[in-house]
C-alpha cells in the first residue's frame, strides 16, 4: 500500500440482541431486575400442595352444600309449578299460624278420577278417603285422622258422614265441616291435598318407605284396579304404587272387626314412614329427585318456604304415635259416633300435646 492509496472505510459492527427470555438465564435476570423493583424475592418454582385430611374436608363440605343448595332451588321450582287450592277453599282457611309458633293444617286426599290408581269408570263427585289435621310448629308435628265415615253435621246439608262434605261443596266445605265438628277453638290454616296421581313417584323417589303393618290385610277388588291387596302383619318395604294401596284399603277379610279407624291408622303410618325414610342416610344421594317430586304429590295454598317447612318438621319432629279420633262403632247407616267429649279431648292433645 503507497502513501497515495485511499485509506479502507471504517465498519461499525452491531451484534445482534439476545431475545429476552428466549433462555432460563435471561428469565432469571428479568426476575432479579423486577425483584429489586418491587422489593419481593423471585418466586422459586411452586410445589404441588400435598393432599391433606382438611383439604379433603374442606371439598366435601363444598360439595355437600352444592348439593343441598341444588336440592333447595328445585324444590322452590318445582313448587311454583304446582297448583295451589280454589279460591274458595282459600278463603275458608282462617289467616294466621306459622311454622314457627305453630298451625294446622288440613291434610285432604280423595277418591278423584284421576291416576292409574283410581278407578276412571266410577261416576258421581269424588268423596275424601284421608282427613287428617297436622299441628306443626318448633320441628314438632302431632297428627289428628278423622275416621271418613264419622257422623258430622254439614253446613246446609244435615247429619252425614263428614267424608260427603267434600263431594257436596269441595274443600271449602270440608273446612267449615271439620271446623265446626271438632269445635273447642280449632281452626284450620293451610290445606295440603294429596295428588293420588303423582303420590307413587313421590314414594320411589324417596327409595320406597317401610311400614309396621299391624294385621295382615287380604283385600278384596276395588277401585277396578286394585286387583286384590296382600300384606303379611309386620314391617313391609313398600314403593310407590304399593304404599297408596296399603293407605287405600278399604275392606280387610283378615280382620273383619276393622272399620275406617283402622284406614286411618294405616294412613298415619305411612306419613311416620315417609318422615323416617326422609332421615335416612341413603336419601340424601337421592334428595334433588325426592326435592322435584315432593311438591308435585300435593295441590297446597302453602308457597315454597313454608311446605319446605312442613316437610321438614314432618321429618324431623314427626312421631311415631298414631292418633284416630275414637268413637262408637257403628249405627245402622255406618256412621261412627263421636262424643263432644272425646272431641274436645282430641282437639287440646293436638294443640297442646299430652
Amino acid at each position: 500500500m503507497t502513501d497515495h492509496d485511499p485509506a479502507p472505510p471504517e465498519y461499525k459492527v452491531y451484534r445482534a440482541r439476545k431475545r429476552p427470555l428466549s433462555r432460563g438465564s435471561d428469565l432469571d435476570a428479568l426476575k432479579r431486575r423486577l425483584s429489586r423493583v418491587t422489593g419481593r424475592k423471585p418466586d422459586g418454582p411452586r410445589e404441588r400442595r400435598p393432599i391433606t385430611p382438611g383439604r379433603v374436608l374442606k371439598w366435601v363440605a363444598l360439595a355437600v352444600v352444592g348439593w343441598l343448595l341444588l336440592s333447595l332451588v328445585l324444590f322452590l321450582v318445582s313448587a311454583q309449578l304446582q297448583d295451589g287450592v280454589s279460591d274458595d277453599a282459600e278463603a275458608a282457611l282462617t289467616k294466621g299460624g306459622s311454622m314457627l309458633g305453630g298451625t294446622n293444617i288440613l291434610v285432604l286426599g280423595s277418591d278423584a278420577r284421576t291416576g292409574d290408581s283410581i278407578d276412571e269408570s266410577a261416576s258421581g263427585p269424588s268423596r275424601a278417603d284421608t282427613i287428617m289435621i297436622i299441628h306443626a310448629g318448633l320441628g314438632g308435628v302431632r297428627k289428628l285422622s278423622i275416621p271418613r265415615d264419622t257422623e258430622a253435621d254439614i253446613p246446609g246439608h244435615g247429619s252425614r258422614k263428614i267424608n260427603a262434605a267434600y263431594a257436596l261443596g269441595g274443600p271449602a266445605l270440608t273446612i267449615q265441616t271439620v271446623e265446626g265438628f271438632l269445635g273447642n277453638g280449632l281452626k284450620i290454616n293451610h290445606l295440603v291435598e294429596v295428588d293420588f296421581k303423582d303420590f307413587p313417584a313421590f314414594i320411589d323417589a324417596l327409595g320406597g318407605i317401610t311400614v309396621n303393618n299391624k294385621t295382615r290385610i287380604c283385600s278384596p277388588p276395588f277401585d277396578n284396579f286394585w286387583k286384590g291387596l296382600r300384606f303379611r302383619k309386620g314391617e313391609l318395604d313398600l314403593d310407590g304404587t304399593r304404599a297408596l294401596g296399603y293407605a287405600r284399603v278399604r275392606k280387610n277379610p283378615c280382620a273383619p272387626a276393622e272399620d275406617d279407624r283402622a284406614r286411618a291408622a294405616r294412613q298415619q303410618e305411612v306419613l311416620r314412614a315417609i318422615g323416617a325414610q326422609a332421615k335416612s342416610p341413603s336419601t340424601f344421594f337421592r334428595l334433588p329427585w325426592v326435592s322435584w317430586q315432593a311438591p308435585k304429590a300435593l295441590n297446597t295454598d302453602m308457597r315454597g318456604p313454608s311446605l319446605m317447612g312442613l316437610f321438614l318438621d314432618v321429618a324431623t319432629g314427626n312421631s311415631d304415635e298414631t292418633e284416630v279420633l275414637d268413637g262408637t262403632c257403628c249405627d245402622l247407616e255406618g256412621d261412627i259416633q263421636v262424643s263432644p267429649g272425646t272431641r274436645a279431648e282430641a282437639v287440646d292433645k293436638l294443640l297442646n300435646g299430652d
